[in-house]
């Protein structure tokens, strides 16, 4: 059955394609499995909920008959403006559009959030633009441009709102500097989300060729609910595809988690229990609420256009296992630097169980991919991270996060990172252990080894204990502090792209802190770490008997680090257990992208050294590189197949004696065409 929708209809109908609905929620209502609702070109200002789940072999689709030409907004125009003073005009909106749910008194706020509670979810957009908040309507008029903005040039267009209680309406203020607002198209976001099902298991649905924008999402946090603009809610088999998002307050799409009352924002409302210890309930948790691979997870979420997002372009705690996020483009989240905590990011996910996130090109976000927690079988392979850092000038967010193009946090692997281009100035924050790098081009530093995983309270160690998992399931196995280690790199090429001096981290979380970060390119950050071969000896007991005394130190050391096949570049370091790999001087080494007519360009001469060496690697695989040491997992499938590292960044077959990098081949030009 195929149901149409369109918003241009004289009248509202039946869904029939002589007399279409006029609202996707009216089609939402009624779909089965197996339906399509198609829905013509417009604008839907509207939230759909759908009522009913499909089937695996019967999914419910929706699907914009024009890609990118029916548009599903949580926001309101706003018309009717009237000058205040100088360049800042004012308009009033009855709070009755808004329902049970004020965004203009709803603050950005909750579990792990750090930039201190001022921002609202409710936003001003000028042509599609969001507006900055102002503190004050004093603000407002001033208008002055944000230190801390990557595009400070927009941040003197502000807003600012305040409640009449008389009229019960919102006063909205907003310095618009040249235009004029009943010239422009000015909206409103009103709506928390634009297409998401409030109640949990409504799966196997496909959302296909939408813009969806401009929602009043809230700070989704991995313990509390987790709102976005469009996502599955708890349940199984979504397909996202083809969609532009963008204009969140927060978050652009959701997969997780399940609503738990008695663990949402807990430590905000309580602040009895530390958040950690509520991560940990609601792993837990979980399994009450269903969460097995036969019930949640195993989405799709491909070929989509993401920016412009406060919080995250794609976020999830626990449903998002077993899914697939490939071929989208994510940028410019997070960069008007207004909201700031431990949940911003292009991809943010938490127990990103068996995730494979492929050939995604990733850039201008705060952070690239954050896999936070249960980094268990997650698979980042063939992706295009760049410039994941703040531009020249533009100072910390006070509570901001620091920046790079992945940070693998607290896991216990096997976590592995393969094939990918990396060119901002930190390529991996790697506070945690189990990971491997294979044939990566990788221009940034490792920082965070061996720390930010536990906390120092009164003088005491406090660690951080994580869990692990049966391999590729969701039930628990046991949990564990982060001993560090358990690493592995092949075949990678290390490119001292940047400074080499050490730079001063402000804490995101502790504002008079600051730690040092390492700058420097390599593995010889790693230069402490254990080979196998050193650690195991420990564990050599002559007795039948183990004496437990004698090896509890051993069982609370750094695991063992592995480390062969690399290029290391300008000034790159090796671990100096280092296995057949090349140091070279390489003064005049780079790499860099140009991005062209809607083409991402990656210049660099890598390759011109790997020729003139004559340096060729050995085929890597599963049985290389082993088992991740506390699942005892291997680094392999989902399907539990093992993997032959046989293809590159483009799909191209490696040969018998391969390159190191991302490249099967060493071509004789610069220029390597690595993103449409």
């Amino acid at each position: 059955m195929i149901y149409y929708v369109n918003v241009s209809s004289p009248m509202q109908g039946n869904g029939s394609k002589e007399r279409p609905f006029r609202h996707i929620q009216d089609a939402a209502l009624i779909a089965q499995p197996g339906d399509e609702v198609l829905v013509a070109p417009g604008i839907y200002r509207e939230y759909v909920n759908p009522r009913y789940a499909g089937k695996p072999d019967a999914r419910i689709t929706y699907k914009s008959e024009k890609p990118l030409g029916a548009v599903i907004t949580g926001a309101e125009k706003v018309e009717g403006w009237k000058k205040y003073e100088g360049t800042v005009w004012t308009a009033r909106v009855k709070n009755g559009v808004f329902g049970s749910y004020n965004p203009y008194t709803t603050y950005v706020y909750g579990d792990w959030y750090f930039a201190g509670k001022s921002r609202h979810t409710g936003a001003v957009y000028l042509n599609d633009r969001m507006l900055y908040e102002a503190h004050t309507l004093e603000d407002c008029i001033r208008a002055e441009k944000s230190r801390y903005s990557w595009r400070p040039e927009e941040s003197i267009y502000q807003w600012y709102a305040e409640q009449d209680e008389k009229t019960d309406e919102t006063v909205l203020y907003a310095n618009f500097q040249d235009k004029d607002p009943n010239q422009e198209n000015i909206e409103i976001n009103v709506r928390r989300e634009c297409f998401m099902p409030q109640e949990e298991g409504i799966g196997y649905i496909t959302v296909q060729g939408f813009v969806v924008t401009k929602a009043a999402t809230t700070w989704a946090p991995p313990a509390a609910y987790q709102d976005c603009m469009i996502g599955p809610h708890w349940s199984k088999g979504w397909i996202i595809e083809d969609c532009e998002i963008s204009n969140s307050k927060c978050s652009g799409i959701g997969l997780g988690k399940y609503y738990d009352p008695d663990n949402d924002h807990y430590f905000t409302t309580k602040h009895v229990k530390s958040p950690t210890q509520m991560e940990r309930d609601a792993v837990c948790r979980g399994q009450y609420y269903g969460w097995l691979k036969e019930k949640v997870g195993s989405h799709i979420i491909r070929r989509n256009n993401i920016h412009d997002c406060e919080q995250g372009g794609i976020i999830g705690r626990m449903g998002g296992v077993f899914s697939i996020i490939e071929d989208n483009h994510i940028h410019h989240i997070n960069n008007m630097m207004e909201l700031g905590g431990a949940e911003i990011a292009g991809i943010k996910m938490h127990a990103a169980i068996d995730v494979i996130m492929r050939r995604n090109c990733i850039h201008d976000c705060t952070m690239g991919i954050w896999t936070d927690w249960e980094a268990q079988g997650t698979r980042i392979s063939q992706n295009l991270l760049y410039r994941n850092q703040a531009p020249e000038g533009a100072k910390r967010l006070p509570g901001g996060m620091c920046s790079q193009d992945l940070f693998v946090e607290v896991g216990h692997g096997p976590t592995l990172i393969d094939n990918n281009i990396l060119l901002s100035d930190v390529s991996l924050r790697i506070a945690t252990e189990g990971v491997a790098m294979v044939h990566n081009l990788i221009c940034g530093a490792l920082t965070v080894v061996g720390a930010g995983t536990d906390s120092i309270v009164d003088g005491v160690l406090r660690q951080r204990f994580t869990p692990y998992h049966m391999p590729h399931r969701t039930e628990v196995m046991g949990f564990m502090t982060i001993l560090h280690g358990d690493d592995r790199f092949y075949n990678n090429i290390f490119l001292q792209k940047w400074p080499s001096e050490d730079y001063l981290n402000a804490s995101d979380s502790e504002p008079d802190k600051a730690d040092y970060d390492n700058r420097k390119v390599g593995t010889a950050v790693f230069d402490e770490y254990p080979t196998y071969e050193e650690w195991i000896s420990h564990f050599d007991m002559d007795s039948d008997i183990p004496d437990m005394k004698k090896l509890e130190p051993y069982h609370w050391q750094h695991l063992p680090v592995w480390s062969k096949g690399n290029l290391y570049l300008k000034g790159a370091k090796a671990w100096k257990h280092e296995e057949d790999g090349l140091v070279l001087d390489a003064e005049d080494a780079y790499a860099d992208v140009e991005e062209k007519d809607g083409r991402i360009v990656l210049k660099t001469n890598v390759y011109d050294f790997v020729r003139k060496a004559g340096f060729t690697d050995t085929i890597v695989d599963s049985d290389t590189l082993g088992k991740a040491f506390q699942p005892e997992e291997r680094f392999e499938n989902p399907d539990g197949s093992p993997i032959t590292f046989n293809e590159d960044y483009f799909g191209a077959h490696r040969g018998a004696t391969p390159l190191p990098g991302p490249f099967a081949e060493a071509s004789d030009k610069d220029c390597y065409q690595v993103a449409f």
